[in-house]
């Protein structure tokens, strides 16, 4: 039953005052009313530490990007911007290049000492499918102000394929904070001392590089079973239907990299490649973890756009010695050299609030916790090796 001070409720359970909220307190803010939908929200969308969030009936094409400020709603900013509108209570075709605007099925009436931040899902990242959560009077992307009260809205453009999507398809999905609890590298050294959170192969990687968040590196080297170290995306592939699952022919819009010879690979401007961590990648089950997709320090390129590990990515019952992280790649204005090693991004580790009652894994339809060098789920599997077209 939902409680008229779902508040006191949590407090008395969490284990900490500030943090990432787990799925149980999710699920408590959407029985007590504060996440509503006129479609019943399912257990489905109750991720470890998140919620995923779903596509509306209707979608504005847009003529270019935008936030709508402290004056404005983002409906009617749309409305000013908007080209044509598309029905999506059936499926409908969003172009590639074209940038939409989507009124999301959630509404939201957040207790005041909860925020949220957004990320696309890691499916939607490796489909090159940019989307970036929006707020009536909003001032930045992919954040809702504390105590928000109202509709949410996604951004969607469509990178490298034009996609298949309909009322009711999830392409990102939100995170809720209380407070906001400052990382430190030198919390992170403890934890990875009590829980290793990186491994090189299967030993613990003693000193990782730890520097506002814990870094990782490129592998353009590829496993000994395999001579496919990444995939870059064909130019002008078929059409993708986000909800068809293990369908399509990943030849048809990728073209496997095979290991290059002298240990380097560079990146065409503004190609979108897949490649993988050296590193395997765990996140106990009390924390979450978030890539930084962009870091000028290192090169002008962005090698993430799914960002957030839920809880137990890369260790499930503390039985699993990591996983690889999946790299969303693509570089701007000039090509970029790529070595084997190379640093390319960091990982933020959040505290929850407790230990959620479901962890990362195939308990709960997780697709890629055993992963290697992975393509969406959409795509069959791809071979270990390739030798090439004829």
């Amino acid at each position: 039953m939902p409680t008229l001070f779902p508040d006191l409720r949590i407090d008395a359970r969490a284990a900490y005052r500030t943090g990432v909220l787990p799925s149980q307190t999710i699920r408590q803010l959407v029985e007590a009313g504060h996440i509503s939908s006129s479609v019943p929200i399912g257990p489905e969308q109750i991720q470890p530490a998140s919620i995923d969030l779903r596509l509306g009936p209707v979608a504005y094409r847009v003529r270019a990007s935008f936030l709508p400020g402290p004056g404005t709603t983002v409906v009617k900013k749309a409305g000013e911007l908007r080209t044509h509108e598309l029905d999506l209570t059936r499926p409908a075709v969003l172009e590639k290049g074209c940038v939409y605007i989507v009124p999301l099925l959630e509404e939201w009436n957040l207790p005041a000492q909860f925020a949220g931040k957004a990320n696309p899902k890691s499916t939607t990242g490796r489909l090159d499918v940019f989307t970036r959560l929006i707020t009536d009077y909003g001032t930045e992307f992919e954040r809702v102000p504390a105590g928000y009260r109202g509709h949410l809205y996604v951004e969607i453009v469509p990178r490298t394929f034009s996609i298949l999507v309909q009322a009711g398809t999830t392409l990102n999905q939100l995170r809720f904070l209380r407070g906001a609890p400052t990382p430190s590298d030198a919390k992170l050294s403890e934890l990875h001392g009590r829980e290793p959170l990186l491994y090189q192969g299967d030993a613990v990687l003693g000193e990782p590089t730890i520097a506002q968040g814990l870094w990782i590196c490129v592998d353009v080297q590829g496993s000994p079973g395999s001579d496919i170290i990444g995939y870059q995306a064909k130019a002008h592939a078929p059409l993708i239907e986000i909800d068809k699952l293990d369908y399509y022919d990943p030849l048809d819009f990728w073209d496997p990299i095979p290991r290059p010879k002298r240990g380097y690979l560079i990146l065409n401007p503004e190609d979108f490649y897949i490649l993988a961590s050296k590193e395997k990648i765990r996140v106990p089950p009390d924390y979450a973890a978030e890539m930084v997709g962009y870091d000028p320090s290192v090169g002008e390129f962005r090698i993430h756009y799914a960002g957030f590990f839920d809880p137990g990515f890369g260790y499930g019952s503390n039985d699993i010695r990591g996983t690889r992280a999946v790299l969303e790649v693509r570089t701007h204005e000039v090509p970029f050299v790529l070595e084997d090693g190379q640093r390319v991004g960091r990982l933020i580790y959040e505290r929850l609030l407790e230990t959620p009652d479901r962890v990362y894994g195939p308990a709960i339809g997780s697709t890629y916790q055993r992963q290697e060098l992975s393509l969406s789920k959409q795509f069959k599997r791809m071979p270990l090796s390739w030798e090439g077209e004829a």
